[in-house]
């Protein structure tokens, strides 16, 4: 029987999960629309809490004030790679020329930046009421609670390389670290949510052996991972073309990605293979409404949805819709993939 109270962490913990997908929409619009620095400060939107809507509502003097501020705070993070031995890093850093140059007030991109931080912001809160609500467990499930702290811990780490971000003017490994970290929130916020509701369930139990499953489903997550890993240094030098050629001529982008571009492209068919196998092993093990059933097809319709906008940025100019659907796609399917993981590993074969 679950309570009331438990009730409510189960509901807020699957709200959190839904708006941190739309965050992750949202940055991957930033990306697509070059919108990452309409705002040059963090985390005011040029020293506001609404962002201006035309240039006369600029502070003066707002360029030669946000690079200074962006110097100084790049100076800090140097500070603090440099404690962990990253001196090289720290040196690369301090030296690169891009923070010295101004962003030309744009308020569409402004306002797409503006929205994305919201959205992050209300995450941000969502977190912090799934950790108050999770103290329903702290009896019955500790590792509820523990894990709800720590992903508030992880968001405002999150937050904070957030104004990195913006203060080395999107430095590309460290946009990349900011997605990884997203996932980290995500996957945390998803093994919460399911233990929560199997809490007071007993376990799965099925005819068929269920180890090999459990075993390859398990590589299908870490590929996954591993794909979206390569696909943020595949976006990185998509950044640096674009910017090299003023977001313009977006048809000749692709070709100029070099190797990463065919490693990204290959891993993407050792996926397609992995989950149609695992799709395979599901349907021979379970039927009806299972639970691992309905999710695994969610994960054959988000694979698709994933190829066909990989395919529009490969072959039809890379247009920006396209980039922020591959970037959300990709996420739901680690998401769906982990939370069948999930499934599966309280499931065993039964036993005479």
């Amino acid at each position: 029987m679950i309570s009331r109270s438990e009730q409510r962490f189960i509901r807020i913990n699957l709200i959190t999960i839904i708006v941190t997908l739309l965050v992750i929409l949202a940055g991957g619009i930033v990306r697509s629309t070059g919108s990452g620095m309409g705002c040059p400060d963090w985390p005011k939107c040029f020293d506001r809490y609404i962002p201006p809507t035309s240039a006369s509502e600029l502070p003066a003097n707002y360029k030669e004030k946000y690079v200074a501020g962006r110097i100084k705070k790049n100076e800090r993070f140097a500070k603090y790679l440099e404690s962990m031995g990253k001196v090289a890093l720290a040196d690369s850093i301090r030296k690169d020329k891009s923070i010295t140059v101004p962003e030309e007030f744009n308020p569409a991109k402004t306002w797409t930046e503006y929205v994305n931080r919201l959205l992050g912001a209300l995450v941000g809160i969502l977190l912090l009421l799934t950790a108050v609500y999770s103290f329903a467990y702290k009896k019955t499930a500790k590792r509820i609670v523990v894990l709800s702290i720590i992903n508030i811990l992880v968001v405002g780490y999150q937050a904070w390389l957030g104004s990195v971000v913006v203060s080395t003017n999107l430095a590309q490994w460290i946009v990349t670290v900011h997605m990884l970290l997203a996932l980290v929130i995500l996957g945390i916020s998803i093994y919460t949510y399911n233990y929560a509701k199997q809490l007071h369930k007993a376990p799965s139990v099925i005819m068929y052996r269920i180890l090999w499953l459990k075993g390859f489903l398990f590589f299908t997550v870490l590929l996954s991972i591993a794909q979206i890993i390569v696909g943020t240094e595949v976006r990185e030098s998509i950044d640096v073309i674009a910017k090299s050629f003023l977001y313009g001529s977006r048809s000749v982008w692709i070709t100029k990605v070099g190797s990463i571009f065919s490693y990204h492209r290959d891993l993407a068919i050792l996926v397609i293979i992995s989950n149609a196998i695992v799709y395979k092993m599901v349907i021979d093990r379970f039927s009806g409404k299972a639970a691992p059933l309905l999710t695994a097809r969610f994960i054959l319709i988000t694979l698709l949805i994933q190829l066909l906008s990989g395919f529009a940025l490969a072959y039809i100019a890379f247009p920006p819709a396209a980039q922020a659907l591959h970037i959300l796609f990709s996420t739901l399917l680690f998401s769906l993939q982990f939370y069948l993981y999930l499934l599966v590993y309280r499931t065993s074969t039964y036993k005479q």
